[in-house]
């Protein structure tokens, strides 16, 4: 009986959802995956279509889940070992794949230490446990991602003790680091690397050069965090993320698995005292099992192959695939946010417009994610395209052809 009325009040908030505009449409499901073909490359079957589908909304930037050395590298792993941990790190959970990851991260990033977590989620909401106190102050961008805005709630901030700068601005950064309070001992500055609805980036070595500043102002110094989910892997020369785009080093790193490199998983990168604070503190880390053997096997091949030629060459053709993109979109009259970054979001700027084009893009076999009023401002409404390192130029055009045919 009290789950009964649970279920009606928790149906009237699902239709109140549904009525802003808010509810999320029901789940497609990926049936199958086909390898690139000639000119084309990856394609996807859902269940309940009969068409192949060129994916433009994953995450995956390198497309390396379905890469075979990776797939070997898992498949050995839970021979080994199994396909779960068995427990909590603390308590035996801990595998010599879950060291070894923790080793090739930290040095991919150039830290000199490294904790794994389940996702980059709880990786934010575990650093916050880690080094919030009473005397400790956030600054965070306005865009920051939610998973950064839920591990200050997790960690009980308090609102006196956080600051939100206007996105990207130095001057407003600064003014938020002159209103810190005397009694600060440490202020944290914290954003993400890459803003993942926008693909612009935090100018890392200018908010470097303010927060040194602001170092003697309180005992413990300000702190730089960024959160490079949708950087690390996908950007720089070498993959290595924001930091090295932009030729800012912060001092604690926060990335994911499971974007770039195609598996799963988050980790923090920082100090081996800030690591180890982390192993002793962090609620996410503690009371939870770790990644299975198997994903922390092919998170460390996926790293590998990053620092091969043939991480370089995907690199490289991802950076190709999405200047073409971007002047494609150029070319077409079509308005975006400009940046080298594979998320490319093309400004519709009206709901029904841009509800019709991703219903457009499906119909022809392209997978898209579109922002509507009220999850974005009216006047914002966007759809966020994602160019992956296995899209190939015939790819590219393919889609960019659909979107000359219509009219926005």
């Amino acid at each position: 009986m009290a789950l009964e009325n649970l279920d009606k009040a928790l149906e009237n908030e699902l239709l109140t959802l549904q009525d802003e505009g808010r509810a999320k449409p029901p789940e497609r499901i990926i049936i199958g995956y086909r390898a690139p073909v000639g000119d084309h490359g990856p394609r996807y079957l859902l269940k309940g279509e009969t068409q192949q589908f060129l994916r433009m909304n994953s995450n995956s930037y390198l497309s390396l889940s379905n890469h075979p050395e990776l797939i070997a590298a898992a498949d050995k792993a839970t021979h080994d070992c199994g396909v779960g941990p068995g427990a909590v790190r603390f308590i035996d959970g801990t595998y010599n794949y879950h060291i070894e990851l923790e080793k090739r991260i930290a040095q991919f990033v150039d830290k000199p230490a490294a904790k794994i977590f389940n996702s980059a989620y709880t990786s934010n909401c575990g650093l916050a446990l880690t080094i919030g106190s009473k005397k400790t102050h956030w600054i965070g961008d306005q865009l920051n991602h939610n998973s950064i805005i839920r591990a200050m709630r997790i960690a009980g901030v308090p609102s006196g003790n956080k600051g939100i700068y206007a996105h990207n601005d130095m001057d407003d950064l600064q003014r938020c680091l002159d209103s810190v309070g005397e009694d600060i001992e440490r202020v944290i500055v914290i954003f993400d690397g890459i803003f993942s609805m926008r693909g612009d980036y935090a100018p890392i070595d200018e908010i470097l050069k303010i927060t040194t500043h602001y170092n003697d102002k309180f005992c413990e110094g300000v702190i730089t965090v960024v959160d490079d989910s949708h950087g690390i892997g996908a950007y720089g020369a070498t993959g290595r993320g924001t930091p090295e785009f932009s030729g800012g080093e912060p001092d604690i790193i926060i990335g994911t698995f499971g974007k770039a490199f195609g598996v799963n998983g988050g980790f923090i990168a920082a100090s081996k005292t800030v690591t180890e604070a982390a192993r002793q503190k962090a609620d996410t880390y503690i009371y939870t099992n770790p990644l299975s053997v198997a994903d922390c096997a092919a998170a460390t091949k996926a790293l590998d192959i990053c620092d091969s030629n043939e991480g370089l060459q995907v690199l490289d053709n991802l950076r190709l695939r999405t200047r073409q993109f971007r002047k494609g979109l150029d070319e077409l009259g079509l308005e975006s946010i400009p940046g080298p970054h594979p998320v490319v979001p093309l400004m519709v700027r009206n709901t029904a417009k841009t509800h019709g084009l991703v219903k457009h893009l499906f119909n022809n076999g392209i997978l898209v994610v579109g922002l509507t009023f009220p999850v974005v401002p009216k006047g914002d409404e966007t759809i966020r395209f994602q160019v992956n390192g296995a899209h190939t130029e015939t790819d590219i055009n393919y889609a960019l052809s659909t979107l000359s045919t219509f009219k926005i």
